[in-house]
């Protein structure tokens, strides 16, 4: 029986190990540093409320991805939800992606209405700045855009952002249906403990080591030491930041934190009725309030309203700066034979999300089920 080892338990991980079991013939060692499966998509309670760390909910255009999840976790849909983001100059709330109706209502419509007359475009765009500029005006980018990439980026000047396909909503400000994804599926689980049946039912078989670090890696000859103990593997699938694989030789890759805070309120409700995420784009340290009431359905008097201050405190989000994707491509490319590394921190995008975790392991049971590997690839999931 052939041997592989999974590097990290959150939902990459996990997804990883299923396809692999799924496969047959392969014995599975995942190692976990937390205590727990699943990381940020692990439903803890507070107050008796559920929660995760920041919103989970399930978005997604793949009907595969999605009727994959729905067997083991079924899925309720909130394709109502609504994206609003606060702006203090106006000391309105508004819908986000921006939204004609709202900007009929804005009290500077008339220069807004004359900048996006003149707006040259996004063709010659050299950074976010100029992107959002050229899209839509400098009004519009300085009530949606600047402060709030700002904080969420820890940087002093947008200009600094020199990627931005990651960011796409402002080319076309939209005037139909409000749902911030009109043609994905969004959605959440039944159950009150959310995603975790899924972390139990995708490692069934496997050797799951929590609490537990690598503590050295010899990635060319798929190689680990654990507990002090030399270990070798057919197959290693990371899910950790590439950096770590190959003890950083080329620079370390920089990430974006969060400080995560729960704030109960002694209502029911707080944030109107299909409004699930609250974006504040001025001087306020945090980028959004997440009601998750909205997503669990939870019954209570009471309703748990999550807080997240971008730091760097964690490694949650890769930069989309130019020069940290260069370096971490050039740690990808190390990857030999039989190693892959998947997940956001393991691929270092910032857009992938839940479905585009389950969708990479499933990619890659195929290239293992069909005897090759085009990785590093130029497949969408992992650019």
């Amino acid at each position: 029986m052939k041997t592989a080892l999974v590097i990290g338990g959150g939902v990459a991980g996990c997804a990883a190990s299923h396809q692999l079991m799924q496969l047959g013939g392969w014995n599975v060692t995942l190692v976990e540093a937390a205590p727990f499966l699943g990381a940020g998509l692990r439903t803890f309670h507070y107050g008796g409320h559920p929660y995760t760390f920041g919103p989970r909910h399930f978005l997604t255009q793949n009907r595969r991805v999605y009727d994959y999840m729905n067997a083991i976790c079924p899925l309720r849909s909130c394709a109502e939800h609504q994206f609003v983001t606060y702006v203090e100059r106006d000391n309105a709330f508004y819908n986000y992606p921006i939204h004609e109706d709202d900007i009929a209502r804005m009290p500077d419509r008339d220069k807004i209405a004359a900048e996006r007359q003149a707006a040259t475009g996004v063709a010659a765009a050299k950074n976010l700045e100029e992107y959002w500029i050229g899209s839509v005006g400098r009004t519009l980018y300085e009530k949606f855009i600047d402060k709030y990439n700002k904080k969420m980026w820890l940087v002093d000047d947008n200009s600094e952002i020199d990627t931005f396909n990651w960011s796409p909503k402002g080319v076309t400000i939209k005037s139909g249906p409000r749902a911030a994804w009109d043609t994905a599926i969004s959605a959440y689980p039944y159950a009150a403990d959310g995603y975790n049946r899924y972390f139990d039912i995708a490692t069934v078989g496997v050797n799951v080591l929590l609490s537990t670090r690598i503590e050295r890696y010899d990635i060319p000859n798929r190689t680990v030491w654990i507990k002090g103990e030399k270990k070798s593997y057919d197959l290693i699938v990371s899910t950790v930041s590439p950096d770590e694989l190959f003890e950083r030789c080329y620079g370390e890759l920089r990430f974006i934190g969060r400080d995560f805070h729960k704030i109960v309120f002694p209502t029911e409700h707080v944030f109107p009725e299909h409004v699930y995420f609250l974006y504040y784009a001025n001087d306020e340290p945090f980028t959004r309030l997440v009601e998750y009431k909205k997503f669990t359905h939870h019954k209570s008097p009471t309703s748990l309203v999550g807080m997240e201050i971008p730091s760097l405190n964690g490694k949650h989000y890769p930069l989309p700066f130019k020069a940290d994707q260069e370096l971490a491509r050039k740690y990808l490319e190390l990857m030999p034979d039989n190693v892959y590394s998947v997940g956001r921190a393991g691929s270092y995008r910032y857009g992938l999300d839940v479905d585009d975790c389950l969708e990479q392991a499933m990619v890659m049971a195929t290239q293992i089920k069909e005897g090759g590997r085009d990785y590093p690839v130029p497949l969408e999931i992992w650019r």
